[in-house]
């Protein structure tokens, strides 16, 4: 009943043209003026691109994914080479609600490229441009991530087609942020931790998860023992690998430990926390403010 639940939705939300409804903000004052003088059109050309461009096959044709990019200038080389800094969000509406459940707060500070006023940009997912395939990848992030909330393995598809760019610029000669990182976060490992077989089962509870938010204010017991699958799942997988250094399960955190804690106010066996300490120990403090 829970699939055809969730698919009756899913073919109801996506009937099919451009994927995204992206908001872009762009603060560009840790450049010189010159430079901010050049950068004046950045906001609009990249929102046009995302909101504009095709990232998959289906024709999309319904409620969009909505999402941000917060891009923070850094440097500037010169006229047309820049640093910058870019924080991805996003969300996907909680079933018959008014509310949203946040997907995505992604921190990335390792994005080197090349920007011209009046630069066109077209979307090319088989060549590596530093600029528009750093956009592609996380479109395709995006909506990956949404897609397995709506689908059991629904994401799979993008998550492949953002590691073909990683492919790309790994060989490329503008590797930064691109290749296999010792760092919290990396683009390689978030893709690779999505089609790792290690976290098949953690990909199949999100989706399980999702159907727990949604079914939540209907039926609270429901939807937190969905919450606590979760939880269980990676807690058994932390007991046997000993180790759960994963930027996928870390991306997940840094946009649920909010909406988890909350969900679960109340819930019987209060040892969930504990749990949930061991395994995302960045949130410890609000897992313990959770605690009575």
């Amino acid at each position: 009943m829970k699939k055809i639940f969730l698919m009756l939705l899913l073919i109801s939300s996506y009937n099919y043209s451009q994927e995204l409804n992206c908001i872009v903000i762009v603060n560009f004052q840790n450049v010189p003026v010159q430079n901010r003088e050049l950068l004046v059109d950045f906001k609009n050309v990249v929102e046009n691109y995302m909101n504009t461009s095709r990232f998959t096959d289906l024709n999309w044709d319904g409620d969009k994914i909505d999402c941000s990019l917060n891009i923070f200038f850094t440097s500037a080389g010169s006229d047309v080479d820049y640093g910058a800094q870019i924080v991805v969000v996003s969300q996907r509406p909680v079933y018959q609600s008014t509310r949203n459940s946040a997907l995505l707060t992604l921190n990335d500070g390792a994005w080197s490229f090349r920007y011209e006023v009046g630069q066109s940009m077209y979307a090319n997912l088989d060549a590596f441009d530093p600029l528009t395939s750093l956009l592609d990848y996380y479109a395709l992030i995006i909506i990956a991530f949404d897609m397995d909330t709506w689908e059991e393995f629904g994401g799979t598809p993008y998550f492949s087609k953002a590691f073909d760019i990683v492919n790309l610029a790994s060989s490329s000669t503008s590797k930064n942020g691109w290749v296999p990182s010792n760092k919290i976060y990396s683009r390689w490992g978030l893709v690779s931790d999505a089609l790792n077989e290690k976290y098949a089962a953690f990909r199949s509870d999100i989706f399980d998860y999702h159907y727990g938010i949604d079914v939540f204010a209907q039926n609270k017991t429901l939807g937190q023992a969905k919450i606590v699958e979760l939880i269980d799942g990676l807690y058994d997988l932390l007991e046997r690998t000993g180790i759960m250094k994963s930027v996928l399960v870390q991306t997940f955190f840094n946009a649920k430990f909010g909406e988890i804690t909350d969900h679960l106010k109340g819930y019987p066996d209060q040892t969930i926390f504990t749990k949930l300490k061991k395994i995302d120990p960045s949130h410890a403090g609000r897992y313990d403010q959770s605690v009575p």
